[in-house]
């Protein structure tokens, strides 16, 4: 199986599971990844991509060491986000506390093994233009943060501590 930005992480960890410890000495968020439920939900439709923003890396250097790891030749990319697309610590222009009229803290529904992607998308569907939904995670959602930019939302993630993410979403 060729490693690219678009291998999906459970993908990569069924094919290759010695990688595991490759991902966590690239970024320890990916410690993460031995939780079972995780693995079951999360890494079954996280890119590498996506999983490079959550860690903190470039999605370049990630691939190469996991490539590297198995014997596979370089990667060529073409382009990268190393900075994570929508996140940054301080609040965009368009972020207004006062406008945030809903939120939504998934991480028992995460913890229990279910994906809150559903009610999000759906949530994100009834958002009225101008107002700012929540969402509170335990790590960055990357895949859930594509599919709203893909929407047309604008969105801005910061981290609060290590174990916790709030993301905003608003329909410009």
């Amino acid at each position: 199986m060729p490693i690219t930005p678009q291998t999906k992480v459970g993908e990569l960890l069924k094919a290759y599971p010695e990688l595991e410890e490759v991902l966590v000495s690239i970024a320890p968020v990916f410690r993460k990844l031995r939780n079972p439920v995780l693995l079951r939900t999360v890494a079954r439709v996280t890119s590498l991509a996506q999983a490079a923003r959550v860690g903190g890396v470039s999605v370049t250097e990630l691939v190469q060491r996991l490539r590297r790891a198995v014997n596979q030749p370089d990667f060529e990319a073409t382009s990268e986000n190393p900075g994570g697309r929508g996140s940054s610590a301080s609040a965009p222009d368009w972020y207004d506390p006062n406008r945030v009229t809903k939120s939504f803290d998934a991480r028992p529904m995460i913890d229990t093994g279910e994906q809150p992607v559903g009610r999000v998308l759906g949530d994100l569907d009834k958002l009225p233009t101008g107002e700012i939904y929540e969402l509170i995670t335990p790590f960055q959602p990357a895949p859930l943060i594509d599919r709203a930019i893909e929407m047309g939302f604008v969105v801005w993630t910061r981290a609060v501590g290590t174990t916790e993410y709030k993301t905003c979403f608003k329909r410009p």
